[in-house]
C-alpha cells in the first residue's frame, strides 16, 4: 500500500425540491498512522431533518475513528444506537464506512446502504461478507468486507438515489439497480483507464439523473469513489532562490524531478533555461482572450506560467472559485495539481522588489505565503501529499 496513493472524492445532488441534502459524506485522514476513513450516511426521508439524522449518523463514525476503537465493533454500535422509524419500520439512516489501512488492507461495512462495487482491471469484481444480525431483533443486518487494494482498484460506494433512480419508469421499472450502475461504470473506466476518482463519480452521478424522469433527482443522489494508484508526481517550482549561488541546485531540482514539472514565475523560469541551456517561447495567440498572462513553453519543462497573479487565481479555482469558460493558465495549472497525488512545492525566497508596492492589490501577497496557503488546501481539502520546500 505504501507505493499506492488513495484518490477519494464524492459528488452529489440533492432531491430537487430541498434546499439542504439528506445524505451526508465525511473524510477523517490520520496521516501520522496513514489511515484514510470516510462515511456515506443516508438520512430517513429528504430534507433538513435527514441531512440532521445523516450527519449524526457519519460524524458517530469518524469519532469511533479517532480513537482507534475496533473497526467492526464500532459499527455495531452504531447500528443498534440508531431507532427505527416506527411508522415505516426501518432505522432513521443507513451508512457505509470506508477504513484504508497503511497496510493496504480495505474494511468495509454497509448498513442499508446499497453494496459498494469494487472494479478490478476495470472488471466487477465479487467479495466475499460476513453478516450480522442487529441486537434489537429487527431486520438491519450489518454487511462486512476485507480485502487487500491492488493497483488500479476503484471503489464505487453510493446512496440508494443512485440505485434507485429512474424506478417506476417504463425503462427502469425497479430502478437503475447495482447492475446497471455497475455496468456504466465499467464502460466509463473501458473507454478511459485513466479516470480519476474526481470525474468517475460526478459521471455515475449524472448517469443516475438521466435515468430520472424530467431528469430531476427524486431523491438525495450521492457516489464517492477510491482510487488506489501508483501516484501522479508533480512539481511546482515558483521565486527565485535566496541566493544565487543556488541556482544550479535550484535547476537540478527540476531536472531531476521524476513527474510533471511546472515552473511559474518569468525570473524562475529564465533561471531554469539558463541552466538548462533552453530557449522560452511564449503562445500569444492560444490564451489571447484570457486576463492572465499566457503559458511559455521550454524543452524539459512541462508548463511554463507568470508567477503571482496566475498562482493567485489557481488558489482562487482550488478554494471553490467557478472554473471560467475559456482556458488559461490558472485552469492549466488546477488541473494538473488536482489529478497529482504527490506534489512538491519548490519555493524561491529572494524578495521580488516589484510585489513590495504598497499601492497593489492585496491579492498580490508574498509568494511564500501564498505557497503555502496553496498547499495547505492541496493537503487538507484535496488530500494530497504534499512537500513544501524553500530555496
Amino acid at each position: 500500500m505504501k507505493s499506492l496513493f488513495t484518490e477519494l472524492e464524492f459528488y452529489q445532488v440533492r432531491k430537487h425540491s430541498q434546499h439542504t441534502a439528506g445524505d451526508a459524506f465525511m473524510v477523517h485522514k490520520d496521516s501520522k498512522n496513514n489511515r484514510l476513513l470516510t462515511v456515506l450516511s443516508d438520512g430517513l426521508g429528504s430534507g433538513v431533518k435527514a441531512n440532521i439524522l445523516a450527519n449524526m449518523t457519519a460524524r458517530m463514525a469518524i469519532k469511533f475513528a479517532e480513537t482507534d476503537t475496533d473497526f467492526l465493533h464500532y459499527a455495531k454500535v452504531i447500528m443498534n444506537s440508531l431507532p427505527i422509524c416506527q411508522v415505516r419500520k426501518i432505522a432513521y439512516s443507513t451508512f457505509t464506512v470506508v477504513d484504508c489501512r497503511p497496510d493496504g488492507s480495505v474494511h468495509i461495512v454497509e448498513q442499508g446502504n446499497p453494496p459498494f462495487i469494487l472494479l478490478r482491471h476495470g472488471e466487477p469484481v465479487y467479495i466475499p461478507f460476513k453478516e450480522y444480525v442487529s441486537e434489537q431483533g429487527d431486520s438491519r443486518k450489518l454487511l462486512a468486507y476485507r480485502f487487500v487494494a491492488q493497483p488500479e482498484d476503484r471503489i464505487i460506494f453510493f446512496s440508494d438515489g443512485v440505485t434507485e433512480s429512474g424506478m417506476g419508469s417504463p425503462g427502469y421499472p425497479l430502478g437503475w439497480r447495482n447492475k446497471g450502475c455497475a455496468e456504466f461504470s465499467h464502460g466509463l473506466v473501458k473507454h478511459d483507464p485513466q479516470i480519476s476518482a474526481r470525474l468517475l463519480a460526478k459521471q455515475v452521478v449524472q448517469g443516475a439523473l438521466q435515468r430520472e424522469p424530467d431528469r430531476k433527482a427524486y431523491d438525495d443522489i450521492t457516489c464517492g469513489v477510491l482510487y488506489f494508484r501508483t501516484p501522479r508526481k508533480t512539481l511546482l517550482a515558483s521565486g527565485p532562490p535566496f541566493s544565487d549561488k543556488k541556482d544550479r541546485d535550484y535547476a537540478d531540482v527540476i531536472r531531476n524531478f521524476d513527474g510533471c514539472k511546472i515552473v511559474s514565475g518569468g525570473t524562475s523560469a529564465d533561471i531554469v533555461a539558463r541552466e538548462f541551456g533552453e530557449e522560452i517561447t511564449t503562445d500569444l495567440f492560444r490564451f489571447k482572450r484570457s486576463n492572465l498572462p499566457p503559458v511559455s513553453k521550454m524543452n524539459g519543462v512541462d508548463l511554463v506560467t507568470e508567477g503571482i497573479l496566475t498562482l493567485t487565481e489557481t488558489l482562487n479555482l482550488l478554494d471553490g472559485k467557478s472554473r471560467p469558460n475559456q482556458e488559461n493558465a490558472a485552469v492549466l495549472l488546477f488541473d494538473q495539481l488536482v489529478n497529482s497525488d504527490v506534489i512538491h512545492i519548490l519555493v524561491g525566497t529572494k524578495i521580488n522588489q516589484a510585489h513590495q508596492d504598497p499601492n497593489l492589490p492585496m491579492e498580490l501577497e508574498i509568494r511564500r505565503s501564498l505557497m503555502r496557503r496553496i498547499a495547505t488546501t492541496l493537503e487538507e481539502t484535496y488530500l494530497k501529499e504534499v512537500k513544501l520546500e524553500f530555496i
